[in-house]
């Protein structure tokens, strides 16, 4: 695909967009004055932002399966970067909080940010630094906070799943807390891997599946129907936009 000099500024008026949250983000976590709501408040404006900014075709379906009024450990495939975005935009839990890779709390002020406003730091490499994250994970759940993470843990190159991986599912076991399925397709031809520019006016679905209660499961039951479920959806999500 051509870049072009709308894509370009596209792309800037994104990254500028990130820079704002972080940077009001980052004063308040200054002033000892940052509010999980106003983190809340400030993702989702950057969701909505990105879906505008790039004219992303967004639907979203299953929002009315997740009923309100306890946290959730939502899983989804991973295509893009701007998988976060998206399900800022359509996922239904006031408070979700993510697990992402180390690599993203190295990058200068942003680590910060993510750091301040209770972003979960993963470090796959350390089983024991893992454990914590988990841990950590767990107390957010506990206090009503729902959780994102994305199992196959790296982003796809083709769109086609991965094999998933455990921690997660361990997380929801040992906390009691229903795992909500959510598959995304088309953002991977907004941002594919390895990519710095982004597309405009792409189709995008995120469907999102009904809870699945943990009592009484097991982590490969439950791999195999999230990954089920996945699977199913990515695909039919894929044929309807080709």
């Amino acid at each position: 695909m051509a870049i072009t000099p709308g894509r370009i500024i596209s792309s800037l008026r994104v990254l500028g967009a990130m820079a704002r949250v972080t940077a009001t983000t980052l004063v308040d976590a200054a002033r000892d004055h940052l509010e999980r709501s106003a983190v809340d408040e400030r993702a989702r404006w950057f969701g909505r932002r990105v879906v505008e900014v790039l004219d992303v075709e967004l639907t979203a379906t299953g929002v009315d399966r997740v009923p309100a009024g306890r946290a959730y450990v939502y899983m989804s495939n991973h295509q893009s970067h701007l998988d976060i975005p998206m399900l800022y935009a359509t996922l239904p839990s006031p408070t979700i909080r993510m697990l992402a890779k180390k690599e993203l709390f190295e990058i200068p002020v942003w680590g910060r940010a993510l750091r301040a406003a209770e972003y979960i730091r993963v470090d796959r490499s350390n089983h024991a630094a893992a454990m914590k994250s988990i841990e950590h994970a767990a107390g957010l759940v506990r206090d009503g906070v729902s959780i994102y993470l994305a199992p196959e843990g790296t982003r796809s190159r083709d769109g086609s799943i991965g094999k998933l991986k455990k921690g997660g599912f361990h997380l929801a076991l040992e906390t009691g807390t229903p795992i909500v399925p959510v598959a995304i397709s088309g953002t991977i031809d907004i941002l594919p891997r390895g990519s710095k520019i982004m597309q405009t006016g792409v189709p995008v679905r995120v469907t999102i599946g009904a809870p699945i209660p943990v009592e009484g499961r097991d982590v490969e039951g439950l791999m195999t129907e999230v990954r089920d479920f996945l699977v199913k959806n990515v695909k039919t999500a894929t044929s309807a936009t080709t």
